[in-house]
């Protein structure tokens, strides 16, 4: 039943996202503010160039640290190395990535524009209301 869910059934649409240019500083407020321990970093089109997480945070205040400067903006920090699903994914290829590579969520692309994330809690939902339909 599971593989026969998709992405797009459970995937969140509304996202905090941050952009290449923006001062780490003010990424760590905007987290802080939306209890969040990182976000996908859109270009202006909507496209997905980077995820921005705590430990980069961290990895630019002790690099600025070290070194006597200012911290950079994301794009000096942000991993670049994506792994993305689309919303036709199924649920089930999503949590073997989960396990595989210990993820707690991915960018859901359509046309390398950001369209949603899934997340491991996302996942259990559809565990749920799977389970709730008898299946």
């Amino acid at each position: 039943m599971l593989k026969s869910i998709k992405v797009a059934d459970y995937m969140t649409r509304r996202l905090v996202t941050i952009t290449p240019g923006m001062s780490v500083n003010e990424a760590i407020r905007i987290f802080l503010e939306n209890k969040i321990s990182g976000a996908p970093v859109v270009d202006e089109s909507g496209r997905l160039v980077g995820v921005f997480s705590e430990s980069d945070c961290l990895k630019g205040a002790l690099e600025a640290s070290y070194h006597g400067t200012e911290i950079g903006p994301v794009k000096e920090y942000m991993s670049v190395d994506l792994q993305t699903v689309t919303g036709e994914t199924s649920i089930l290829d999503v949590a073997e990535i989960f396990l595989a590579d210990h993820r707690r969520r991915l960018p859901v692309v359509d046309g390398g524009r950001l369209v949603g994330q899934i997340s491991r809690r996302d996942l259990l939902r559809a565990m749920d209301d799977s389970e709730a339909a008898g299946g």
